[in-house]
C-alpha cells in the first residue's frame, strides 16, 4: 500500500522508527516531513500536505503524528474527504476503517510507545471499509455536511 506519513518534532522521533518498519512491511512510503527535529515547527505545515495527498488519491492512506496527536487530527479534518481520528486502541484502528472509512490515523508521539504504535499502524493499513449501506448512508451525511455545510 503506499502510505504518506508526516510529524512535527513532537512526533518526529516515532515517525522516523515507523517508516523504516512500514518500509520493511512492504509498503511504499512517502514522507511529508519533519526531517529534521525543530522545536519551532508546527504540525499544520506537515499534516495538512499530507491530508490534501490522501484526499487527491496520491497516498492510499495516511499516517500524522505529533505530541498528543490531537493538533494532527484537527488539522487533517479540516481538508475535504480526509476522515482522521486519534487512535489509542486496536479495535480503534481497524474499526474506523471497517465502519467510518477512516483513511488518515493520528499518533501522539510523546503518549504512545513504539511497540503499540506500530500493532496500531498494522491493524490501520490491513483493514479495509465494509461499505455495508448503513455505513455509507453515515458517510454520505458527513460528505454534505462538509459540501454544503447542511446536513
Amino acid at each position: 500500500m503506499r502510505v504518506g506519513i508526516a510529524a512535527d518534532h513532537g512526533g518526529l522521533e516515532l515517525k522516523v522508527k515507523l517508516i523504516e518498519e512500514l518500509r520493511n512491511l512492504g509498503h511504499d512510503v512517502v514522507d511529508f516531513g519533519a526531517f529534521e527535529y525543530d522545536p519551532t515547527d508546527d504540525y499544520p505545515d506537515f499534516v495538512i500536505p499530507l491530508a490534501q495527498a490522501v484526499a487527491r488519491g496520491e497516498v492510499e492512506r495516511g499516517i500524522a503524528v505529533c505530541g498528543s496527536g490531537v493538533g494532527a487530527s484537527v488539522a487533517a479534518n479540516k481538508v475535504a474527504g480526509v476522515r482522521a481520528s486519534l487512535i489509542h486502541d486496536i479495535f480503534s484502528a481497524h474499526q474506523g476503517v471497517e465502519d467510518d472509512d477512516m483513511n488518515i490515523m493520528c499518533l501522539g508521539g510523546r503518549v504512545t510507545c513504539y511497540a503499540l504504535a506500530l500493532d496500531l499502524a498494522r491493524s490501520f493499513l490491513e483493514a479495509r471499509f465494509k461499505g455495508e449501506p448503513r455505513f455509507r448512508r453515515r458517510l454520505e451525511k458527513v460528505a454534505r455536511l462538509e459540501n454544503t455545510g447542511a446536513r
